[in-house]
């Protein structure tokens, strides 16, 4: 017999048979049965109408059940729904590759699918050191990340990330990573200020800190692989946003030392921080960009790992053993390619990026005067993104990560004002859709300048 049926209420039914992540305290409050999507908002079983503040986990950039996307994936359901990638191909697969190949930054010009972010970012992991094998530099092995990075789920994305409570079970599965300082401008590693700090965290022009990035390539340069970076925005890390000089100067030191950059655009492609990729913030191409979320706008999982010619002439080869033998079941589904497609002919005519310019604008006017606030130790905006950084000191600037209590809180008392958030502990951000309007998002701001008051 199966538990459960139709009839009965969506939560209990799914309470039976479902693991959600991150919700196994048996404190934690059953999931929100949502029936339907529109627009900025969702809907609940019951009626509740909830604004969708985050984009479901930041991926649908123009709005739920758009009817430009419904109908691309109905036109492609109906011809052809999936078909191995390894030996054949298809029209959405090639019509997507040659539309990212000509809005990517300039020098990427192949494009490799996967299905999701962390596997955008094993690919390019993987690629980055055959890459060298193929050339014969076999020392080339090691990466060098930053610290509060966080790139994915899967094993080589999780030693790419920081130590959290994330990776910390998995440590004996991970790979040894050279960690060097990230811009986390509000708790400045070298205690500078910002002003007049000369991006000293990069390490470039002068010695600052054996774990700089110049003074970790000047020791460690001939042995790694790749500089892997999330560029602008380092997202579930903290929501931490990057002055364009740290960006530039990252690109500069790869190419001082002979070593790839890889760009993690997982969360920051398709024009969440303003631009359609964050490299363009520093006018920078990297060797290897990944994609996923925003790619197919929230409707089916996709990857791609977007690299140079170069790097794929290095295992265009008669010898097999060059050859890079990674693949999924589901790489290029032409269902999701062909969303991804349409997504991406709605940057062309629908202005998007001036909405998400205008949005900047919106979340900066309401989230700055939250500054006074006792509770607020930051605010940043960037783009489509606004993030407030509590503390419980801010003379120290205290604050309690990713398990502060605060979280789980503000949770609540949004979502019982129908606002749907999910912070980082003690960093409360927004990342709506960009279809939100300049009414909507002040409502949102409202919502939350409401609660914090509460918190003082």
């Amino acid at each position: 017999m199966i538990p459960g049926t139709p009839s009965q209420p969506l939560a209990s039914r799914d309470a039976r048979v479902v693991w959600h992540p991150y919700t196994q305290m048996r404190t934690s409050p059953p999931p929100i049965p949502i029936v339907r999507g529109e627009g900025v908002y969702l809907f609940t079983e019951d009626g509740q109408r909830l604004l969708d503040g985050f984009s479901s986990w930041w991926v649908t950039i123009h709005g739920h059940s758009h009817p430009r996307l419904n109908a691309a994936l109905s036109r492609q359901a109906a011809q052809l729904e999936h078909v191995v990638f390894a030996s054949c191909t298809h029209t959405p697969a090639v019509e997507l590759a040659e539309r990212l190949i000509s809005v990517v930054p300039p020098g990427l010009t192949r494009v490799f699918y996967s299905d999701n972010g962390s596997t955008a970012v094993e690919v390019a992991l993987k690629l980055a050191v055959q890459y060298w094998g193929n050339r014969g530099e076999h020392q080339r092995r090691r990466f060098i990340a930053l610290r509060h990075a966080y790139h994915g789920d899967t094993v080589g994305a999780m030693s790419a990330s920081e130590d959290s409570i994330f990776t910390r079970p998995f440590d004996s599965l991970l790979f040894d990573v050279i960690r060097a300082q990230a811009p986390y401008c509000y708790r400045c590693p070298l205690a500078r200020e910002r002003a007049t700090c000369g991006i000293a965290c990069l390490g470039e022009a002068t010695p600052a800190s054996p774990e700089t990035l110049g003074e970790l390539l000047a020791h460690h340069g001939d042995s790694i692989a790749a500089v892997l970076v999330e560029p602008m925005l380092q997202g579930a890390g903290g929501m931490i946003v990057w002055p364009a000089e740290f960006l530039s100067g990252v690109r500069r030191l790869c190419d001082r030392y002979g070593v790839l950059m890889i760009a993690d655009e997982v969360l920051t492609g398709f024009g969440r921080t303003g631009s359609l990729f964050a490299c363009e913030h520093a006018a920078i191409s990297p060797d290897i960009m990944c994609l996923s979320k925003g790619l197919t706008a929230g409707y089916l999982p996709l990857g791609a790992t977007v690299t140079t010619d170069g790097i794929y002439q290095a295992f265009l080869s008669d010898d097999r053993t060059k050859t890079f033998f990674h693949g999924h079941s589901f790489t290029a589904n032409p269902l999701a390619c062909a969303v991804a497609v349409e997504s991406l002919r709605m940057f062309e005519d629908s202005d998007v990026l001036t909405h998400v310019r205008a949005l900047e604008g919106w979340l900066r006017r309401g989230l700055e005067p939250l500054s006074v606030l006792p509770v607020v130790g930051d605010v940043r905006v960037l783009g489509g993104v606004g993030v407030l950084e509590l503390v419980s000191d801010r003379a120290t600037k205290a604050g309690g990560g990713y398990l502060d209590d605060v979280g789980p809180r503000l949770t609540r008392e949004l979502l019982a004002r129908g606002l749907l958030l999910r912070p980082l502990g003690n960093v409360l951000y927004v990342m709506p859709p960009y279809v939100i309007t300049e009414q909507e998002t002040a409502w949102m701001i409202e919502q939350i300048r409401d609660v914090l008051v509460t918190l003082d």
